[in-house]
């Protein structure tokens, strides 16, 4: 008897360090959205192997870089508390900005883009000083902003398209190391704010505000300036992107940006960040980006009726977000 516990000691401690490992790593929050990541995936690519060709892919990455740009903000100011309806409209009037000022006032691209983000910062400003200053909720402000700028690039516009534009605008959308331009700026920006939400001042004081604001207040943060600056922070981004989506089509769209607000908002939080903020991450709400885009293009390859799209991918969120309900009460994180 003696001489087989001995044996199965080893074994068991094998064992034991194993459920060790499959339980610190099933607490990590990004490991649900991951999971059903490479599921949808796998899926998706039985049912047609076209899913993972390589233009595909570009496709599939090409659009979650304008849509990651505006989520790496929206993650930011949703972990302090806020969330900002308008980016949608935000980068429709940044991009026919930009574009006028090129086309018809002779602006060099690089400051036709800086004042275009220049707006954004500055409608940031407006819904933060709104929302943080003067108390309305944010739903109020950010919708009526969506209306206001969507309805203020389309007088603007003309209700057109502004085109012509620069040669040199294609710059903006040139292909650096065989991927687009705007598919480098979203890597940039996912992995600085990924780095400052864990490692800087700002990213801590973003978490306390959103998990706990009057403690955040008693230990000294500022959580009106903490929020104003993920307010502008997000607008920003949002012109930005904008501006990445005009230098694609090559004129400037006031329909650009449309359907955003909702689907950058569900995106990050299947990415698992709450609403009611203080926690998340950047990684977590990437995923939950490129998690969307998978099931969105991989009901089209597999030739589900456009009708019953948004019925599955609704669906599909609702799924993805109940197995991470799942996951973090068995397991925490």
């Amino acid at each position: 008897m003696e001489e087989r516990r001995v044996r199965a000691t080893p074994g068991g401690a094998d064992d034991a360090r194993a459920r060790r490992l499959l339980y610190q790593t099933l607490r990590v929050p990004e490991v649900g959205i991951l999971l059903a990541l490479v599921v949808a995936v796998a899926v998706f690519a039985l049912v047609n192997p076209s899913f993972v060709a390589w233009a595909n892919i570009e496709s599939n990455v090409r659009t979650i870089a304008f849509i990651g740009i505006v989520g790496v903000g929206q993650a930011m100011l949703i972990i302090a508390g806020e969330f900002d309806l308008s980016v949608g409209s935000v980068a429709a009037l940044g991009a026919v900005v930009a574009a006028i000022l090129m086309s018809d006032h002779g602006l060099p691209i690089p400051l036709a883009v800086i004042a275009a983000v220049a707006l954004g910062l500055l409608i940031g400003l407006v819904n933060g000083l709104l929302t943080v200053k003067v108390g309305l909720p944010a739903l109020i402000v950010t919708l009526g902003m969506l209306f206001a700028a969507r309805g203020l690039a389309y007088v603007i516009s003309g209700g057109t398209q502004v085109y012509p534009l620069p040669d040199g605008v294609r710059t903006l959308s040139d292909r650096v190391l065989g991927l687009p331009m705007a598919i480098w700026v979203f890597v940039v920006l996912a992995l600085v704010a990924d780095v400052a939400m864990r490692r800087s001042g700002f990213g801590r004081r973003l978490y306390a505000v959103g998990g706990n604001r009057e403690a955040a207040q008693l230990a000294g943060i500022r959580a009106d300036r903490v929020k104003l600056a993920a307010f502008m922070l997000t607008g920003a981004l949002a012109a930005l992107a904008g501006v990445l989506v005009m230098a694609q089509l090559g004129s400037g769209d006031p329909q650009i940006g449309m359907n955003w607000e909702l689907a950058v908002i569900a995106a990050v939080v299947v990415g698992g960040i709450s609403l009611r903020g203080g926690v998340g991450s950047i990684a977590g709400a990437l995923l939950g980006v490129l998690f969307l885009q998978v099931v969105s293009s991989g009901l089209v390859v597999s030739g589900v009726e456009a009708t019953l799209q948004p019925v599955a991918v609704g669906t599909v969120m609702i799924a993805a977000l109940g197995i991470d309900q799942v996951r973090h009460r068995r397991f925490g994180g």
